[in-house]
């Protein structure tokens, strides 16, 4: 490379997002967003306003059973939440309207967690309803926000061009990009990278359960290990892999005991989460270890613990750099487009995995369908289709405590 094409084309440092620099975006791409993000806060109101009519009636009519305790903890925590995102989406949206983007990054990751744990929250009372979909369609307002005017992101693809320009691609080669430049983690934590890793996780994910079901469950019997309508895609596995990577991505030059600990410890927690949030939201039991080794209330035990520790041993010291060379072969001229694309089919296929659930559950408990949607799902994804494609997966709606 000639050193004397870099002296003519220096690459500015992108401002960050957290030093109060203004944007090169153009100032009407923040006001559009940041209008965007205050209507997204405004259209939670009243998922709040809902929520807090229902905690009114409960104490009114004193509907209190066993397991009341938790479910008024489900709703403050639902309420708290909400309240959360209105406000500080109102608040991140009112200062990209003024061009200010001082510690923007930062109130966008507290409302992705708000916005986690009020959508958790609510499809644990309410189930499928509309509620949640003002609480997605402020979540993907966040993603398109976080995406348009992040700096890094700017900053890459002026990168990219650069290099394109100067006809050396080597970092791209090498499998280089992606990499945490700090050194304090392996990879950079974006949006991008924790999205391919979700959805390759979720691939292997399906094919080390069945090969395990095939060969040690029940020698020579396959059984459809997918966890979402469409595609070979185990959710569990995904979102195990991108909290694996959330936690270990400073551990990757830890000893291999210590990767294997911290790895059972978290796989073991997450996996029990899971069990117990299946349950009480559609009554669903995809697993039972009662009566094995060491099993905390039959939802994980001391064997899945140390398969979760050897994986992500597995994850951190080896899969991750070969996942992030794969990624890397994206084409560069496609790497957004083709990310966004997926992106919005992966969230299609959740967000009906859902529904369809939801209707499943309702239908067994006895509720006819009474919307267009419901219909739906009973024509297209019924009793014995769901079956079928959840075979791991049986629905009890005795056994979730949800309020409708």
């Amino acid at each position: 490379m000639d050193p004397t094409v870099l002296q003519q084309t220096p690459l500015q440092p992108s401002p960050g997002i957290g030093d109060g620099s203004k944007s090169e975006r153009t100032p009407l791409a923040l006001r559009v967003f940041g209008a965007l993000l205050m209507a997204g806060g405004v259209a939670v109101v009243p998922e709040v306003i809902h929520t807090l009519a229902q905690m009114g009636t409960i104490f009114v009519e004193k509907t209190y059973t066993d397991d009341s305790l938790l479910t008024i903890i489900l709703y403050v925590t639902l309420a708290l939440s909400a309240c959360f995102c209105a406000l500080a989406s109102g608040v991140l949206g009112f200062r990209l309207l003024r061009g200010n983007r001082r510690r923007a990054r930062l109130i966008a990751e507290a409302v992705a967690i708000g916005l986690v744990v009020a959508f958790s929250a609510d499809l644990l009372l309410f189930g499928v309803n509309p509620g949640l979909w003002f609480l997605g369609a402020c979540a993907l307002i966040l993603i398109a926000a976080h995406v348009w005017v992040d700096p890094s992101l700017s900053g890459e693809r002026e990168l990219q061009r650069r290099l394109r320009l100067m006809q050396t691609r080597e970092e791209a080669e090498d499998g280089t990009l992606g990499l945490d430049k700090t050194g304090r983690g392996y990879i950079e934590l974006d949006f991008f990278n924790l999205f391919w890793i979700f959805v390759i996780a979720s691939v292997a994910g399906v094919v080390i359960e069945s090969i395990y079901h095939v060969l040690v469950v029940d020698f020579g019997h396959y059984e459809d290990r997918a966890g979402l309508l469409w595609g070979p895609f185990s959710p569990i596995y995904g979102f195990g892999a991108v909290l694996m990577t959330l936690a270990l991505n400073r551990f990757h030059n830890a000893p291999i005991p210590v990767v294997f600990l911290v790895s059972a410890v978290i796989g073991g927690a997450f996996e029990y989460f899971v069990s117990w949030f299946m349950e009480y939201a559609f009554g669903a039991i995809a697993w039972d270890y009662t009566g094995t080794f060491l099993n905390i209330n039959g939802r994980t035990n001391f064997m899945f613990m140390c398969m979760w520790g050897a994986l992500g041993v597995v994850w951190v010291k080896l899969a991750l750099p070969a996942l992030l060379h794969t990624v890397n072969l994206i084409p560069w001229r496609w790497r957004y487009s083709i990310t966004a694309l997926c992106a919005a089919l992966m969230i299609f296929d959740g967000a009906m995995t859902l529904v369809a659930l939801d209707c499943w559950y309702s239908r067994l408990a006895g509720a006819a369908p009474d919307n267009a949607l419901e219909q739906f799902c009973a024509e297209q994804f019924d009793n014995q289709w769901m079956e079928n494609r959840f075979e791991s997966m049986s629905i009890h709606p005795d056994a979730a405590h949800r309020s409708s």
